[in-house]
């Protein structure tokens, strides 16, 4: 895709105002329009909206400005951006014209207009209006009060969004009290911004043939790189070539790509005992539809007879796909490809931290005899959407709800907004999960808030949880100590797909921010860090290890032996991070000169060979036992 990376998080992406979509390529292929740049926040995985989504815009838009016409008809896209939960750019006409988020507290789908927005809005609207009066000055981030407003439109309440309008100029704002006592209150709107209107590129009507043509000849070089991609790979290899397909679209787009390089793939699916019903149907009737071998590896109850024992899984918690997908799935390989087999598979670089900088060729480490093939690990969601409909592959029906993905029905990594869709959906599912964690939190003395706002999707909550969680004053059992300790969730142990593993939760005292384990793991071995998600991605050759921001450690490895090693140096370099003493002993004592004490340890990563032989002489480490 062209696209421009901007250094202040932002992301140039491109758009044909002839054609009113989203061009992906250097040129559109249906006009002769030249296609302008225009902003949205990085990293942009761009996906397109979905029938679902549309039905929810139409009413949010109606429902606070009494019209959804800068919507109706257009070609609409969402960019997933941070929020406590679903937090989405609305992009239509070339522009992000509101943010849609879905808010926790009052358990619903917001809307939040740009500037943008507003300026396509505010000779439209009926409703959500407010009119200022003589107030001057600089007025973009200000608190207005009610005696500087001379005209409100419309009934709203506090938290809705409002169009400001004052003499030439329109913006956008938040209401801070509901409109029939907003006139005498001292804080009555929020304005985010406010000016004379300037973007007048309204897009014409535009459908998904639309956006397939103008991007048609991008899409045929995305699938002829793939498919070259899987052909030079496998060329004189002996192994059965399959594709794990697991009803989602990223799946499905490997598997097209997948069977034009190679003749007859077969198909790989894991039916965890969790998935919706739908998602089962489809793997099978496609299938057969297209005449592929199905290997279906069935997990059966064990998720339910799991569960009482663990726990429920959360995201620092993942048991459920050790038990429920790495376990069946390895079994049916040793059975069904004993010579081993060559797996395409749909992982996406923009999909997850974890996947952010995946190769062409992988292996996972709990599933011998599998060689795992990436084929669009480069390409964004609107690629694959586009790739699937020009193909016109068959896809699982359930991505016209508004679901980003589709999983397990009752994953701790779907969204609030997602399980709330579920909830409509499928309530019968809905309600046997929904049971299960209530009777949960009464066995455990946890308010059913922890429920209700989906504290349980994690063991240890993460800084924006625990946030929310202060904010409406309710009491959660993770996260909450500052009592320096290690729990021990699950000591060195055999996994079901081979190897060893080990979980745990720290907590210690953070001095400093938690970015700073970056620099301390880098004395172990090669580290990637993510400072949205505070997660830390450690690497050597005798393991793997996650360290999250919560405090949460988790470490695969070949054997126990070098899992306790490396959580043992894994927990030092944590505790490194946050209270070194700033001595500059370590620094002295490398060799490589690797170590610099500015405010804390920091390291070169160039320079450190991750030999270790600074922790001795740290005395943080050196007093571990002790403190610990």
């Amino acid at each position: 895709m062209i696209r421009k990376n901007i250094s202040h998080g932002k992301t140039a992406e491109r758009w044909c105002d002839g054609c009113g979509t989203l061009i992906m390529g250097a040129k559109c292929d249906s006009c002769d329009t030249s296609p302008r740049d225009f902003e949205i926040n990085s990293p942009g995985d761009i996906r397109p909206c979905m029938d679902g989504g549309h039905e929810v815009l139409r009413h949010l838009f109606k429902k606070n400005f009494g019209t959804s016409s800068s919507i109706d008809g257009m070609s609409v896209f969402f960019n997933k951006v941070p929020g406590e939960d679903r937090t989405d750019e609305v992009i239509a006409h070339g522009a992000v014209i509101a943010l849609l988020r879905f808010d926790i507290r009052r358990n619903e789908l917001m809307l939040e207009l740009k500037q943008p927005g507003a300026e396509l809005l505010y000779e439209k609207a009926a409703k959500n209006i407010v009119t200022l009066g003589n107030v001057t000055g600089h007025l973009k981030g200000k608190n207005i009060s009610g005696n500087d407003i001379s005209e409100v439109k419309g009934d709203f309440e506090k938290g809705d969004p409002l169009i400001i309008r004052k003499g030439s100029k329109a913006g956008h704002g938040i209401a801070l009290e509901n409109s029939i006592d907003i006139r005498g209150a001292e804080k009555a709107v929020k304005i985010r911004d406010l000016a004379v209107p300037s973007f007048d590129t309204v897009s014409p009507k535009a459908d998904r043939e639309t956006f397939v043509n103008a991007n048609a000849s991008y899409l045929k070089e995305l699938e002829a790189k793939a498919v070259s991609e899987i052909r030079s790979y496998v060329k004189g290899r002996k192994e059965k070539i399959t594709v794990s397909f697991s009803g989602g679209k990223d799946s499905l787009a490997a598997l097209g790509v997948t069977m034009k390089a190679v003749n007859d793939p077969e198909l790989l699916f894991v039916n965890t005992g969790i998935e919706f019903p739908e998602t089962v149907g489809y793997v099978r009737k496609f299938s057969k539809d297209h005449n592929l071998k199905l290997h279906e590896a069935d997990a059966g109850n064990a998720f339910w007879e799991n569960v009482g024992t663990f726990g429920p899984p959360a995201k620092d918690f993942r048991w459920c796909c050790k038990v429920c997908k790495l376990g069946p799935i390895t079994e049916l390989i040793a059975k069904r490809f004993p010579k081993g087999t060559i797996t395409a598979e749909g992982n996406r670089a923009l999909e997850s931290f974890a996947r952010s900088n995946i190769g062409f060729v992988s292996n996972n480490p709990f599933v011998p005899n599998q060689i795992t093939l990436n084929p669009i690990r480069k390409w964004t969601a609107s690629d694959v959407w586009g790739y699937i409909w020009r193909k016109r592959l068959p896809y699982n029906k359930l991505y016209e709800n508004d679901m980003e993905r589709i999983g397990c029905y009752l994953c701790a990594s779907c969204l609030a907004s997602e399980w709330k869709t579920t909830k409509g959906t499928h309530p019968d599912m809905y309600e046997r999960w929904d049971s299960h964690l209530r009777r949960y939190a009464d066995d455990h003395d946890l308010p059913h808030e922890f429920i209700d706002m989906g504290f349980w999707r994690w063991k240890v909550l993460p800084p924006k949880m625990i946030r929310l969680a202060e904010d409406i004053n309710i009491r959660t059992t993770p996260g909450t100590s500052k009592k320096m300790s290690v729990k021990m969730l699950k000591g060195a142990s055999p996994c079901a797909a081979g190897g060893y593993s080990m979980e745990a939760v720290v907590t210690i005292p953070r001095s400093r921010d938690f970015s700073n384990v970056e620099d301390a793991l880098r004395t172990v071995g090669d580290v990637r860090y993510s400072d949205e998600f505070e997660i830390a991605l450690l690497r050597t050759k005798k393991g793997s290890v996650k360290l999250f921001g919560g405090g949460q450690v988790s470490v695969t490895a070949e054997n126990a032996k070098d899992a306790e090693y490396l959580f043992e140096r894994s927990v030092k370099a944590l505790l490194r991070s946050q209270m070194c003493t700033s001595c500059g002993i370590c620094e002295k004592k490398c060799p490589r000169k690797a170590i610099k004490i500015h405010g804390g340890l920091h390291v070169d990563q160039e320079r450190c060979s991750s030999c270790g032989k600074c922790e001795p002489s740290c005395m943080v480490i050196h007093y571990y036992n002790k403190m610990m």
